[in-house]
């Protein structure tokens, strides 16, 4: 019997092909977990295209079935709380129970010089990477203690154990996905509901691509020197791929964590924090 046999799990931000969320939602299907795939709506660039988010929920839900797994997608965004309640409700509805919650859904609005980001910036920031993770805990804890517990998983960044220049809104909202997953994991114990956070360091996905991009542009470099130049303060030299998260999370959602929670896991190739 695979760890995950008969459980139910919540993935959310899973759209993007080189994403963190994808890697997931695979791998807590191979583990046998029956597994509902969210994302926000419209479409993401894919190798140059534009390609609908739900198009890209749906392939990987297909791939799911294929393989002999469960699996649902849904749109949702996290900052809507209309949306997570009908999330919720709709895997109630199919699967009969919720299990697992991954808060992966993140943004790294605001990513910029402190002095340069604005309100609104800081504001999308709080609302994807912070109030999100809060709501959907808040409607899947019902759900979980009536299951009996649950685990609730938190995707944070080694950005919530330090710091580094230029991405201030995102690091304080990661450092707040600390104090949130401390909270969860504190008051619902109780409940058999564990909570840990899982925090990359850096990651080959699609939204740490746009960064070293970003970063290039504006220091005046190449692509490869600043990821030169961001790899050198990693013990193993390199960028980890998403399956290693993936297998922190399918620990942490597994029988081997029973006596895990309110830890923070850094998955970095031994990054220092920074500050």
């Amino acid at each position: 019997m695979r760890p995950l046999e008969g459980k139910v799990a919540l993935v959310t931000g899973v759209s993007a092909p080189q994403g963190i969320g994808r890697a997931i939602a695979r791998r807590l299907a191979q583990e046998g977990a029956a597994v509902v795939v969210t994302d926000v709506g419209g479409v993401m660039d894919v190798d140059g295209k534009a390609v609908s988010r739900s198009d890209l929920l749906a392939g990987l839900v297909s791939d799911i079935v294929a393989g002999g797994g469960a699996a649902l997608a849904l749109a949702l965004d996290v900052t809507s709380a209309t949306d997570i309640a009908a999330a919720i409700e709709k895997t109630l509805s199919t699967f009969g129970k919720l299990d697992i919650l991954v808060n992966n859904a993140g943004s790294l609005a605001g990513s910029d010089s402190f002095l340069s980001t604005t309100p609104e910036q800081w504001k999308l920031s709080f609302s994807v990477n912070l109030l999100g993770p809060m709501m959907l805990a808040q409607a899947a804890i019902p759900a979980m203690r009536k299951a009996g517990g649950g685990r609730i998983i938190n995707i944070g960044s080694t950005g919530s154990l330090g710091a580094e220049p230029g991405f201030g809104a995102y690091t304080a909202m990661k450092h707040g996905l600390v104090g949130l997953t401390k909270t969860l994991a504190a008051e619902f114990g109780p409940d058999g509901i564990l909570c840990n956070i899982v925090c990359p360091g850096y990651i080959a996905t699609d939204m740490h691509r746009a960064a070293n991009v970003r970063l290039a542009k504006e220091r005046g470099l190449s692509v490869a020197e600043v990821q030169k130049e961001r790899y050198a303060h990693v013990a193993l030299r390199d960028a980890g791929l998403p399956g290693d998260v993936a297998n922190a999370v399918a620990y942490l959602a597994g029988p081997q964590a029973n006596y895990v929670t309110g830890i923070s896991l850094p998955v970095s190739g031994g990054v220092p924090f920074g500050i």
